[in-house]
């Protein structure tokens, strides 16, 4: 289904991202996370895609297990960074014969190693332009998510060519955006008005990743470059003396708070970074009291 009808109508959607597993083992593990999460009837997930392509072959193999084994529209990430027009064009051509309807396109980062150079397409506008020209070529029309930012860009300080940078991406072919993980629903919404006077007026989703732990929060500070934790956060897990169980009530909470003040702001959909796990999401779903339209598992 495309990305256009996922997102139609008033109500919000909302969807779940995965990452390829390392071994067997995990691979049973995430699918059994995927089971628990189908129950409450996602809109979509999306696969991530490593840093250079590091795990392209894992990440298709995901899409299409998920493909055969779920009935949930599923997203592959991809990125342009050290990957060539042929290399692209594969991945595409495949992902239309396996009938994937959407692709969520970035620029990614390169490996760690330093090795992949920069590839045919030097940023994510040339890598949706190029997807939209398969699009039209092959007579697959497919859906195009982009990443948005709401507490800025880490390496575009400038926060007006920032948008500058995101209408080119929209005006390029991108259908919807989804954006990193934020703590402060202000920096969201304060986004969202700015994309509006920039004239970008497609579908824009949240995401939302809960605290489970100290370590977690950590990792996230590392992962996401730039991402703020504010102080009633902090203050709150300063109170749980290093209990884990604390930690991760307090977290979740702090997350369902976020979300339901989302709802009540007409958010277009929350999009949740499981880390493959389902169990913190499965509670927020709970506590909004979103259970009851849960639909039937993998």
């Amino acid at each position: 289904m495309h990305i256009r009808e996922i997102l139609s109508g008033k109500e919000a959607k909302f969807s779940f991202e995965y990452f390829p597993p390392k071994s067997a083992e995990a691979a049973e593990k995430l699918f059994r996370t995927i089971s628990e999460l189908q129950l409450c009837a996602p809109a979509f997930v999306s696969v991530t895609y490593g840093a250079g392509g590091t795990t392209r072959g894992a990440t298709h193999d995901l899409v299409l297990r998920l493909l055969r084994e779920t009935k949930v529209n599923t997203i592959p990430h991809l990125t342009c960074v050290g990957h060539s027009e042929r290399e692209i064009s594969e991945l595409l051509e495949s992902y239309a014969q396996a009938g994937v309807s959407n692709i969520l396109a970035l620029r990614g980062d390169p490996p760690k190693n330093g090795n992949g150079g920069t590839g045919d397409f030097p940023y994510a506008a040339d890598l949706i332009g190029f997807i939209r020209r398969f699009s039209e070529k092959h007579g697959h029309d497919f859906g195009i998510g982009v990443a948005g930012f709401p507490e800025g860009h880490p390496s575009t300080p400038n926060r007006m060519l920032e948008l500058d940078h995101l209408k080119a991406k929209i005006d390029a072919g991108a259908d919807y955006i989804c954006t990193q993980l934020f703590f402060e629903n202000r920096d969201f919404y304060d986004f969202r008005d700015r994309c509006e006077l920039s004239g970008i007026q497609v579908p824009i989703l949240a995401g939302i990743m809960p605290v489970t732990s100290l370590g977690g929060l950590n990792r996230m500070a590392e992962l996401a470059a730039g991402a703020r934790f504010p102080a009633k956060l902090l203050r709150a897990l300063a109170r749980a003396n290093g209990d884990d169980a604390a930690v991760r009530r307090i977290g979740i909470h702090y997350a369902t708070t976020q979300c339901a003040d989302l709802l009540d702001h007409e958010v277009k959909g929350i999009h949740f970074y499981t880390l493959n796990q389902s169990s913190a999401t499965v509670e927020i779903f709970n506590q909004l009291g979103l259970r009851s339209s849960a639909a039937s598992p993998v």
